[in-house]
């Protein structure tokens, strides 16, 4: 039961085992129970079928290295372990991430490293399913950079109460309207600096707002746009103090703007003195057009009524001389019909 498998390190007053760089294809099956800390890193372990870590066998595992193998498939049952706090997958080309991974009851981690692990939009939903579902709700750490996400699931975080520390850095996140940081009353550290972020809403700031503990906000790094609608951001970036080194915030466009400070940005830099607001000024539109309509309809019919009589006898003067002109159109027909005065007319004209 002590023994040491087999291409591993052993050190039992450490109470770890550091199996590193063996091209391992499958987790070793006589693992000593007394483990806490084990390293299976720079192996080629392609997928992590149920009872991978046998729970029995390994009841007081509670640091899990799985960084830089070529892991695919991480199947149900497959990371069930009772005493389970920390874990790195960090690295790993995944294809499919079961939401059961870490079995039925739930898990009580509280460390989850999935750096450069979710460049599948599938399994980055089957992080977000499993996240929702509440199976990893003692959760306090959780690295998802480095995987190039430009969107998140909607809700992904919302059943993480005991959350401090989230890094989404050096990803190519756009926004973060449909992200909500709400019920993260733990939340002490928020990365997102490396992204493509090019404005936070109101919306978003006042989540920042509503999270007590929050105390650093990285958001250096991104391609911050400094138009009329940053004006939010800006007048957040001056009241917060929990912006690390905004002062270094700058924008990346329009080519006017850039390189300025964001904190040094004025209403007069941007011009906005009128806020933009495209239904309103539409409705206005509409609203200005009909009216204009109305009073050209009005001034006709005033028109109309003023001359009445000028046009009632404009329009007999019309009529008369319409039943002159056919008058000779029948008298024409009459005499073209009739041979006897079509002679008498030939006759008339020699």
């Amino acid at each position: 039961p002590g023994s040491c498998p087999d291409l591993c390190k052993c050190s039992e007053p450490a109470k770890t085992v550091k199996c590193v760089n063996r091209n391992l294809t499958a987790v070793p099956p006589d693992l000593p129970p007394y483990v806490r800390n084990l390293f299976l890193t720079g192996n080629r372990l392609a997928r992590l079928p149920p009872g991978a870590f046998p729970a029995q066998r390994l009841p007081d595992l509670s640091a899990l290295n799985l960084s830089g193998n070529h892991l695919r498939a991480v199947e149900a049952g497959a990371l069930a372990l009772p005493a389970l706090r920390q874990l790195d997958l960090s690295g790993n080309p995944l294809l499919s991430l079961s939401p059961q991974a870490f079995g039925e009851g739930g898990s009580p981690l509280e460390e989850l490293a999935l750096r450069g692990a979710l460049r599948d939009h599938g399994v980055l939903l089957s992080l977000s399913t499993m996240l929702q579902s509440g199976a990893l709700r003692n959760l306090s750490r959780l690295d998802l950079a480095d995987n190039g996400l430009l969107l998140l699931p909607p809700g992904m975080f919302t059943a993480l109460p005991a959350l401090q520390q989230l890094d989404l850095s050096n990803n190519s996140l756009v926004g973060l309207g449909n992200v909500s940081f709400q019920g993260l009353g733990q939340l002490q550290s928020l990365n997102l600096s490396d992204n493509s972020l090019g404005v936070l809403r109101n919306r978003t700031l006042a989540q920042f707002r509503g999270l007590p503990a929050l105390q650093h906000i990285s958001l250096g790094r991104n391609a911050w746009v400094c138009d009329c609608a940053i004006e939010d951001l800006v007048a957040w970036l001056k009241e917060s103090n929990q912006v690390e080194s905004k002062e270094a915030l700058t924008c990346a466009y329009p080519d006017k703007m850039l390189g300025k400070a964001l904190l040094k940005i004025s209403s007069l830099d941007l011009n906005c003195s009128m806020p933009i607001d495209l239904p309103s000024q539409l409705q206005t539109s509409y609203v200005f057009l009909g009216i204009v309509l109305a009073l050209i309809g009005a001034i006709f019919l005033l028109v109309l009524y003023l001359n009445r009589k000028g046009i009632k006898k404009w329009m007999h003067n019309i009529r008369d001389a319409c039943r002159d002109h056919m008058e000779g159109y029948h008298y024409r027909y009459e005499i073209n019909a009739d041979p006897r005065l079509t002679n008498l007319s030939s006759n008339s004209d020699v």
